[in-house]
């Protein structure tokens, strides 16, 4: 259920689901503890030191998706022979040199390495970045076959691509842990997740673990063959209880009773039946989309390459734009592990995965782009939904109050100056009045654009709607550090009285 729900949230475009479902992103791991979330922490904790690693085989993403390649794998249709794990010894070594190196990687300032193993944000990119664009294809498709029976429940949503890099990164983490689920369970999760590292130490302690009565066994090894974990020695009637994610496969398995899941062994013994009962055999079904993205190169960095043939650096931003929330680019840095929860369901579709903005450090964490929009001004659903923090929640006012960037204007390239006609459309679209046009001098007749950057709240709608290409006349540039903005007074209006008619 957790699986489908927190899919589902990442590919809801029409936002169907409330945006209250966010909390399924906050209960995973990672996020929880850059965000500081502490009672989240604990509960994790007890329920590992409770039952072992159930958050593996219930609550992570990766770890259900795992789960499904290995059941599709043992189909009829795709193995003519019978699927059958073995054990293997612990690769303690490399677990433990992975979380260490994630963990020193991450306090240098490099939080990439997190960003791409940690299975949450692992799982949030794929969705995002690869399956996303499918859904919305396949949405399209409904709408030109509904729509040619006059019925319009669906409507046509715009396909593009988030960022090449981040595309690539994900189908080569999508299909790498695939293959190796596909042939040997859950290796991923056992040699490199730093998470299943984590609570693997922490379920050594637990109270209810799968336990081998030893007077029962015959060392028939069924139950290692059933084990996608690869933790159960059925030589020596021992659980790597550090491995096991609880599945629960070997219960059913085993034709002398002799495993059971319980703090200590009992005399009374539990019946065939009832062993039967306690193993949940239903498996989790998952259907494959076919990927009909095109690959392009995205826009931003096309652009920062034909700067460097023209030479015209003077119109290229030379800081990114954070998300409101982000407080700076340090401390989206220092949280960020680029799950994409708020690039999937940013409304206006204006925060894009970055590429080298950031630095080697921040690739595919957040950034505005304002190509294809502009923030919109009362929304907050990016800092809402953000698990780990690294956005930080704002009501509406403080976002109004909140300075991400500062508007910039090159009078050079405007259409006023270059074709002398009037134009004024970022005036129109500026909600602070950081940009108005005022009489240009020399020129009867025309306005020309004044900024007033101080109470910019740098929503890009100057910047959006600016006709000039390929760099635009007016354009947002990143604050490092988000400011407090200055107030504006709005312009009053002054009722005119009209004695008779006006002409």
């Amino acid at each position: 259920m957790i699986f489908t729900l927190i899919t589902f949230y990442f590919l809801d475009f029409a936002a169907l689901l409330p945006e209250s479902f966010h909390g399924l992103a906050q209960i995973q791991l990672v996020p929880a503890i850059l965000g500081g979330s502490l009672l989240i922490l604990l509960f994790l904790a007890i329920l590992t030191l409770l039952f072992g690693r159930i958050y593996c085989s219930s609550i992570c993403p990766m770890g259900i998706y795992q789960d499904i390649v290995s059941w599709i794998s043992k189909r009829r249709l795709f193995s003519k022979k019978k699927k059958r794990y073995n054990y293997s010894k612990a690769k303690n070594i490399l677990r433990w040199t992975v979380l260490a190196a994630t963990i020193i990687a991450f306090f240098a300032g490099f939080p990439i390495l997190l960003g791409l193993i940690d299975p949450y944000s692992a799982w949030g990119r794929i969705i995002s970045n690869a399956f996303r664009p499918v859904y919305m294809g396949g949405n399209n498709v409904l709408e030109s076959i509904f729509t040619s029976f006059g019925n319009y429940t669906f409507y046509k949503v715009e396909i593009v691509m988030l960022s090449l890099f981040s595309f690539v990164v994900a189908l080569i983490t999508f299909f790498t842990i695939g293959f190796f689920a596909w042939r040997y369970g859950r290796t991923y999760c056992n040699t490199i997740c730093p998470v299943g590292t984590v609570l693997g130490f922490l379920s050594k302690f637990s109270l209810f673990k799968i336990r081998i009565d030893e007077s029962l066994c015959n060392s028939c090894g069924s139950c290692a063959t059933k084990c996608k974990a690869s933790c159960i020695d059925s030589k020596n009637h021992t659980v790597d209880y550090t491995r096991c994610v609880d599945c629960f496969n070997c219960l059913s398995s085993c034709s002398k009773n002799a495993l059971a899941f319980s703090p200590s062994f009992k005399k009374k013994r539990a019946t065939r039946a009832e062993a039967d009962n306690k193993t949940d055999k239903n498996k989790r079904q998952f259907l494959f989309a076919g990927l009909t993205t095109a690959i392009a190169v995205p826009a931003g960095y096309a652009q920062n390459k034909a700067a460097e043939l023209t030479g015209n650096h003077k119109y290229i931003r030379k800081n990114a734009i954070c998300p409101p929330g982000a407080v700076s680019a340090e401390h989206l840095l220092e949280h960020c592990t680029a799950c994409h929860l708020c690039i999937s369901r940013c409304p206006s579709k204006v925060i894009k995965p970055a590429f080298m903005e950031y630095g080697l450090g921040g690739m595919m964490q957040p950034m505005m782009n304002y190509d294809k929009g502009f923030c919109n001004y009362n929304c907050t659903v990016c800092s809402d939904v953000c698990p780990s923090h690294a956005l930080k929640s704002l009501t509406i006012e403080e976002k109004h109050m909140t300075q991400i960037g500062r508007v910039t204007f090159h009078e050079d390239i405007c259409v006023v100056h270059t074709e002398g006609t009037n134009c004024g459309a970022c005036a129109e679209h500026c909600p602070t009045q950081a940009v108005t046009m005022i009489p240009y001098e020399g020129h009867e007749g025309l306005t020309i654009p004044f900024i007033t950057p101080d109470i910019c709240v740098g929503c890009g709608g100057c910047e959006y709607i600016c006709p000039v290409r390929p760099y635009r006349a007016i354009y947002v540039e990143g604050n490092k550090e988000h400011k407090q903005r200055k107030a504006f007074k709005e312009e009053k209006k002054e009722d005119v009285v009209i004695d008779g008619f006006g002409f």
